[in-house]
Parts: C-alpha cells; structure tokens; sequence
C-alpha cells in the first residue's frame, strides 16, 4: 500500500472510532513545504455535520493518530482553523530515493486507466495549405495529452485528420494552374510554392467571382473524378505537402497510429446524411440537404451538411469519419483536439451523431485549446502571411544558435542542441497553461535560462548529468544508505511527489501540472545545488547526495519526456 493511502485508511479508522462513518479522506500537497507532505481538511467537513469546532475535531483526530504511527510518518500537526498536516520521516525518503533509482525511466507511471482504450485525434492538418501555429499548438497538446495518459495504464492511438478534399484544395489547385503547374524543387521550395498558390486562390476566390466559378468548378471535377490534368496537379501537391508534414511531425517527436483522409469518407458522407434525410433527422433547403440544429437543442445553430451540388461538406465528412474511426478501433473514449474556434461546429457535428449513433456520440468529446499568437497578431493564411508552425520552429532555433555559438560544439551538435532547445521552448510556453487558454509567444522569455521555461529545465537536467559524470571521473559511488545526522531536504520531498502530480495530469487531461512541478523542481534543485558541494570525497553524505542528484535526472527526463520535451546532451 502506498503511503498516501496508508494515511487515508489510518485517518478513515480514526474517524469511524469517533463516530464518523462512510467519510473519504482527500489528501493534498501544501504549497509550502514547510507545512508537511500531506494535509487533509477532513475536520474541517466533518465538524459542520456533527456541529462540532473544527479545530477541536482536528486535534482529536491528531491525538489518536499518533497512537500509531508507522515508521514512515514522523508527524501529525495542526494548522489554521483545522487542517490536519502529516510530515514524512527521512526512512520513507530515502526509500523512496532507491525506488526512484530502481524503476529508472518507469517511475511516475501509474495503472488509474489501465483497460482504457482511448484514441487521441490532433494537428488536423488540410493538405495544400500551410501547418500555421495553431496546427503546431494542437500537435504539442494532443502529443503530451496522449503521453501522460499513457503513462496512467491506457492504450492509447494517436491518429490524425487531415483535409485532402475540399473547397480549399480546389483554391490551391486553380493557384498551382495559374503558377504554371508542378515544378522541380527541393522540398521547402516546392511547401512555399503551393502555399503562395494557395493563397492567390484564396484571395480570388473572394474578390474575383470568374476565379470564384472556375474554383467551384475545380471542387466538383475533384470530387467525381475524371479530369487527368486536375487530378495530377492535386495528386502532386498533395505528396508535397504529406512529405512535409512527416518532417514537422519527426522534429515534433509525433508518430501517428492512424492517418485518416476526407477523401476515403467523401461518398460515404452523402450517402449517410441521405440516409437520414429519409429518417428526418436533415431537411432539404434550396437544394443543399442541412441539420437543424436548433431543433434539437436551441443553442444551437443550422449547419449545411451535403450543397446543392451533391458535395458534402466538412460537417457530413466528419460524421462518416467518426464511424470510420470506430470501425478501425473500438475505443471506450476519443478525444478531438482543435483550436477554441471550432466550438460550435462540434456542438452541431456531434448532436447530429447523436441521431444517427447515440451511443458512439457519447464516446467522442471534442476538447479545444486557446490560439498561439506572436505580438504582431493573429496569423492569416488567405492573405498570405501565415506563420507557419515550421517558420516559428526556425526563428527560435536561429535564436539559440546565437546563444551557443561561443559553445566549443561541432555544427552536428549545434544542430541537434538548438533544434531541441528551440522545440522545447515552444512546448513549454504551450503546455504552461490550462489548455482553453490563448497564448502569446514571446522569444526571449521562452528561452531564459534563469526559470520559467523550457531551456530552463533542460538546462537543469543537463547540470545533474554532469555532476554524475564527474562524479564517476572521481570513482565517487551513489547510495541510498541513511545517515544518523541527515536531515531531509525540500529536494527529496518534492522528488517523491511526481507519481502523484502525474497522475493527476492524467486524470484531469491537464499538461500543466507537470510543468508547473518540473518548474518548481528544478528551481529546487539549483538552490540545493548551491548550499553545498556534491562531488566531495571527504563528506560522508557524497553517495545519498549523488543519488538524489540521480534521482533528480531521473524524474526530471521522465517529467519532460511526458511532455514531448527531448533532452539536448550538452547545453
């Protein structure tokens, strides 16, 4: 049994002696260290029901926990107006040090969501259009999202949905036409060349109504086939910007499970909203075929599911692709993962399902995060001045290997140092807050050194390497044998919490808790750093002190490991 649960079921045994029955115990961490390792404001609850002072109950319960105290708790205290604190011994440290040790790169994984099958959709990309910022914020969340739930015991797929059919295609495909057609390039060359045609054709199709036709034309021809010339163009540009995403999603640490397409669901989207057209779940308008959506909830809207051309459209791909999804994995949950802007789209998609599978309907949840912004504004890709996840990547990089270039690196090790530095500081700045959240990325404090970012810890991770490195120049060996005259260090106490931390990240979908943690860590360690020498030879604490400076390492690479973060070897 865990100790957080030995104190739950000694407070619960305490509580039913003293006449209160059928009562859980909550245990948190207190912010202040100072104050305990555990406290509790169960006589706080329970002293309103019995009608009792809560400090009063408070002591009672102190009093007869302390009749029995395990070796591993070394006291029992009373706080403010009731809150019970509970302050582990140096024996539960320093054997939660050597667990630390002993399960390595597994420590922190729990079993909460063991049996779980659970298929995590994000960076739902449209092919022939530029991975901006927020596909790049989506990727980073669904990624950690999918690790740390991982981690609880869940089997999880990864899967993404990416646009290849569809009025914005047929936008890129009349630019590329009016851009000369394919050309040979290099890879970066041939993802800007699509992107400029893509925002020609954007730009026409609103100002230009012969553009306008000839696009609408392009779309239909896409979709029922037939038109060679067409078709090669699309099938090219397509390949391009599928070979592009692959390189983003390597740098980003993501491999997808399943890679989903509108254009395998296309015919069968029609096909399925016409066949609840005849159950009256849509309507008929003008030619188009539409969901009603405030006739089933009156929040909601009207959305078109099938135009009067016969095409569907994204609301109709997406129900035809939930089906899809469930048919190649029979998950018990799924979560679509997209910018905040498509919240009333979902609200109106997933009420449709709802009438044509109920049950699937309560399986899918769409979770939506806030916008990733730079001070110059909100990005736009029909204008042509789309940030790109990949032009972010890049400028940040080139800003770390101005911060290294005095390093006495090779270039191979500049390379792979700033690429991590930089995408690290991306994930850091996305993950450091709740998910809803918008985000304003600022470049200098993402790559601080001194707290509070990315670089930040792995900078810390890096100093604990190569203080063991040292350390084993020197013969110097780490143990976990307990000195007589130790006294536990707020480095060992917030260690010792991880497990807990990411659990609950799991439990909450909340990225955050861990960065928030490894933040406080690191900081931690670098203060413990400071007070003393590690590597000393003379001092008879140098082996426990290297086990915790290993331990440290240790959840701190699980910790960013959870969050998609990659370790640089050097900084």
């Amino acid at each position: 049994m865990q100790i957080k649960e030995q104190i739950q079921k000694a407070a619960q045994e305490v509580l039913q002696k003293l006449g209160i029955e059928n009562t859980e115990v909550f245990l948190e961490f207190p912010e202040d260290l100072s104050h305990g390792d555990f406290s509790t404001n169960i006589a706080l609850v329970e002293a309103k029901k019995i009608g009792k002072n809560p400090k009063e109950l408070a002591e009672e319960i102190k009093k007869e926990l302390e009749k029995s105290l395990p070796k591993e708790i070394e006291g029992v205290s009373v706080a403010g107006p009731g809150f019970i604190n509970f302050t582990l011994s140096k024996y539960f440290f320093v054997e939660e040090i050597g667990e630390v040790l002993k399960k390595g790169d597994s420590y922190g994984k729990g079993d909460k969501l063991k049996g779980q099958k659970i298929s995590i959709e994000y960076t739902n990309t449209n092919v022939l259009k530029p991975l901006h910022i927020g596909h790049l914020m989506g990727n980073v969340i669904g990624e950690s999202l999918s690790r740390i739930v991982e981690w609880q015991g869940a089997e999880i797929k990864r899967n993404t949905y990416q646009g290849d059919t569809g009025l914005h295609i047929a936008k890129a495909v009349w630019g590329l036409q009016k851009a000369g057609g394919k050309i040979k390039a290099d890879l970066n060359t041939q993802v800007g060349y699509i992107g400029k045609a893509y925002a020609h054709g954007s730009s026409a199709y609103e100002d230009d109504p012969q553009a306008q036709g000839e696009i609408k034309e392009i779309n239909k021809n896409l979709f029922e086939g037939g038109n060679e010339d067409i078709t090669d163009l699309y099938t090219w540009g397509r390949k391009v910007s599928l070979d592009h995403l692959e390189e983003l999603y390597k740098k980003l640490g993501t491999k997808f499970d399943f890679y989903f397409f509108e254009s395998e669901v296309s015919q069968d989207a029609v096909i399925i909203i016409k066949k609840f057209l005849e159950k009256k779940v849509f309507e008929e308008s003008d030619g188009a075929i539409v969901f009603k959506g405030e006739n089933f909830d009156p929040k909601l809207h009207t959305r078109v599911f099938v135009t009067s051309q016969g095409i569907p459209t994204y609301e109709a791909k997406d129900i035809a692709h939930a089906l899809r999804k469930y048919a190649v994995y029979e998950f018990n949950r799924a979560i679509i993962i997209t910018a905040n802007e498509q919240n009333d789209y979902f609200k109106v998609v997933l009420r449709a399902l709802k009438e044509i599978d109920s049950s699937l309907s309560q399986k899918i949840e769409h979770m939506s995060h806030g916008m990733l912004n730079l001070a110059s504004g909100k990005m736009s890709s029909r204008t042509g001045n789309v940030i790109t996840g990949e032009s972010l990547i890049t400028q940040v990089e080139d800003l770390v290997q101005v911060k290294i270039a005095d390093r006495n690196f090779d270039e191979n090790l500049k390379k792979d140092v700033s690429e991590k530095v930089a995408v690290g500081a991306i994930k850091y700045s996305i993950l450091r807050q709740s998910i809803g959240r918008d985000i304003i990325f600022d470049f200098d404090k993402s790559l601080s050194f001194e707290g509070d970012s990315g670089p930040y810890l792995q900078y810390a991770h890096t100093r604990a390497q190569s203080i063991l490195e040292k350390a084993k120049e020197e013969n110097l060996y780490l143990g976990v044998e307990l000195l007589s005259s130790w006294k536990t260090t707020n480095l060992e106490r917030l260690l010792t919490r991880f497990p807990s931390i990411v659990e609950r990240a799991g439990s909450e979908y909340a990225p955050q808790y861990v960065v928030t943690y490894l933040t406080e860590l690191a900081s931690v360690f670098n203060s413990w750093y400071a007070e003393g020498k590690i590597v000393d030879a003379e001092n008879l604490a140098t082996p426990y002190k290297l086990a915790i400076t290993s331990a440290f390492k240790t959840v701190m690479k699980n910790g960013l490991t959870v969050l998609g973060i990659k370790l640089p070897e050097r900084m």
